[in-house]
């Protein structure tokens, strides 16, 4: 199945899997004891809270959804809850920084989704909407950004020089200070011209702390120009994350390695914000939005490595 950057994953088999080396505390370094071949596995630097209830949920088998009674594992894809046998006081909640909306295709296949892993661990900040039924989001398109690649898409670090531009209040007035260069708008003693050049320009880099929301489309790379061209859509910031490679398990071939699962691109998305423009030191404060991806990850490398594969 056809798959991109912003869209789905899969669940695995679980049935056929090795279990990884268990976690004995909550948010401790995972260590995973694997094979010499995964050594340069990059999910093994991430700080998650103990992984013992999955393998325990993996060893019983599939289990009921408290809502609708469907058998599933681990979580229900329809219902965003974690199944019976992962109660959810053992599910770590991650805190985003900002608002999270994720546009599913009505076509995508609900189970093979990582979305869902956003809904179950922030539940709070993130939203799922099934398209076409989505908010309007023009009058609030000066705090809010696409993730998704173009020819017009820009990198994360370049948010508060863009966003700037959809600022009803940019420099101070209704224009927008891109249009016409500042010291031509007044005559000003050297000094005075100065300072408001500078206030200028620290008010444009704080835009980038005034992003209120991040949109994610949940489609395979065929689905997605029926959303990405709808009118509520069109005239967003859109934002590319062009330096991550994907970890996804069902990666297309002939696919940039760039294009990441859904879950993939939200982590690396408020990583990379949390430095570029919340200016502070990360400290794995969001590692917890892979807690599932991750555990399916070392099960299938482990299922792959005992059937020869790798």
């Amino acid at each position: 199945q056809l798959t991109m950057s912003l869209n789905s994953s899969a669940l695995l088999n679980e049935e056929n899997s090795q279990e990884p080396k268990r976690n004995s505390e909550g948010l401790e370094r995972l260590e995973l004891q694997t094979p010499s071949s995964f050594q340069d596995n990059p999910l093994q630097q991430l700080q998650l809270a103990s992984q013992e209830v999955l393998e325990k949920a993996k060893k019983s088998g599939r289990s009921k959804c408290p809502r609708c009674s469907s058998s599933r594992m681990f979580y229900c894809y329809t219902c965003f809850v974690p199944v019976e046998t992962v109660p959810t006081k053992e599910i770590p909640t991650v805190k985003l920084p900002l608002k999270i909306d994720i546009i599913k295709h009505p076509n995508e296949t609900d189970g093979k989704s990582t979305a869902v892993h956003a809904k179950l661990l922030a539940p709070d900040d993130v939203t799922i909407y099934k398209y076409p039924c989505i908010p309007e989001y023009q009058e609030k398109r000066h705090e809010i950004a696409l993730i998704f690649p173009g020819p017009n898409s820009v990198s994360v670090k370049d948010i508060a020089f863009h966003l700037q531009k959809y600022s009803k209040k940019s420099c101070g007035n209704d224009d927008d200070c891109s249009k016409e260069p500042f010291l031509k708008q007044a005559k000003l003693e050297p000094k005075e011209e100065e300072k408001n050049l500078n206030e200028c320009i620290s008010r444009n880099r704080s835009e980038g702390t005034r992003l209120k929301k991040i949109i994610f489309i949940d489609s395979t790379w065929n689905q997605t120009n029926k959303i990405i061209t709808d009118e509520r859509l069109q005239g967003l910031l859109q934002i590319e994350l062009k330096t991550r490679k994907t970890c996804f398990w069902r990666h297309q071939k002939g696919k940039p390695d760039t294009y990441l699962s859904t879950i993939e691109a939200i982590y690396y998305f408020l990583v990379d914000y949390h430095q570029e423009i919340l200016k502070e030191n990360y400290k794995g404060q969001y590692d917890n939005l892979l807690f599932f991806f991750s555990f399916m990850y070392t099960l299938i490398k482990n299922a792959k490595c005992c059937a020869g594969k790798e």
